[in-house]
């Protein structure tokens, strides 16, 4: 590769490495401040049974963080049922959920724009297709498959989809997995006696 040809791609890509570095900067801030580590199960429940309406603030801006440096919402989950019960946790965590993947959408949109539309790739393209064609029910069936995923919500920030498409697939798609996963914990928690 030439000088031409390396600062070609640095241009056409800058905003994947725009992305990529700030996602690496607040992987960095929240390991080396603390943070990282207060990301479990027992801190995250305390803090919701401490204080019922600050805690479940405190609870949506943990999990907004925490989908952005790649935190898996389940553990926010186990702790909304384990704190506040199967029902009042699961509305607690469908809230939060919506809330974390608004703002993890407008925060990668707004570092990288639509960037994954210039990937020059046959497989990019026919996703893009789909995606395009049927934007609310792609959104849905992959909510329903991967929830809260960081990775699913950077690309679909990333693919050009439009917000109010993927606000309806999110809304849409989360409620059903959400409600099996408070079955599970809240079955789990009573075989194992915590509840």
């Amino acid at each position: 590769m030439n000088r031409e040809t390396v600062l070609k791609a640095l241009v056409k890509y800058r905003r994947i490495y725009a992305v990529l570095l700030f996602l690496a900067l607040l992987f960095a801030v929240s390991e080396f401040s603390g943070l990282r580590g207060h990301f479990n199960l027992d801190f995250l429940q305390n803090k919701i049974q401490q204080h019922r309406v600050g805690g479940l603030l405190i609870f949506i801006l943990l999990f907004s963080m925490g989908n952005l440096i790649q935190i898996p919402g389940l553990i926010f989950l186990a702790a909304a049922v384990l704190a506040l019960g199967r029902t009042t946790g699961g509305i607690a965590t469908y809230i939060a959920a919506s809330v974390s993947c608004v703002l993890t959408f407008f925060a990668i949109r707004f570092v990288g724009g639509d960037v994954l539309r210039q990937l020059d790739n046959k497989i990019a393209a026919a996703l893009f297709r789909q995606l395009d064609a049927h934007p609310v029910k792609s959104i849905l069936l992959l909510r329903m498959l991967f929830q809260t995923a960081p990775a699913v919500n950077y690309a679909f920030a990333l693919s050009g989809v439009r917000f109010r498409h993927y606000l309806a697939g999110t809304l849409l798609g989360l409620p059903l997995p959400i409600f099996l996963y408070c079955l599970f914990f809240d079955y789990l928690a009573k075989s194992l006696g915590i509840l």
